[in-house]
């Protein structure tokens, strides 16, 4: 069976590969993405999903993400199933 080793530390992407990188730049990036997305297309863009799995809390701050941060009421769960 093959051992799997956990990330220590965030990917970016550089061309077809994937390079080490800070917390703040792998941050910058992600924030940059979501902010050109968002104002190329508005907030119909982007999508939250989480899950009946979950805890309270963490279904609340994706929520609450989707709403304050990015601006989008489009969130869905797999608790109405």
């Amino acid at each position: 069976m093959k051992a799997y080793r956990r990330l220590t530390h965030p990917l970016v992407r550089d061309g077809d590969s994937l390079r080490k990188a800070t917390w703040d730049e792998a941050l910058e990036r992600a924030a940059t993405a979501l902010r050109s997305a968002r104002e190329r297309n508005g907030t119909s863009t982007f999508g939250m999903f989480s899950c009946s799995k979950a805890t309270n809390e963490v279904n609340y701050i994706a929520q609450k993400f989707a709403r304050v941060a990015v601006g989008s009421n489009n969130i869905d769960s797999c608790n109405r199933t």
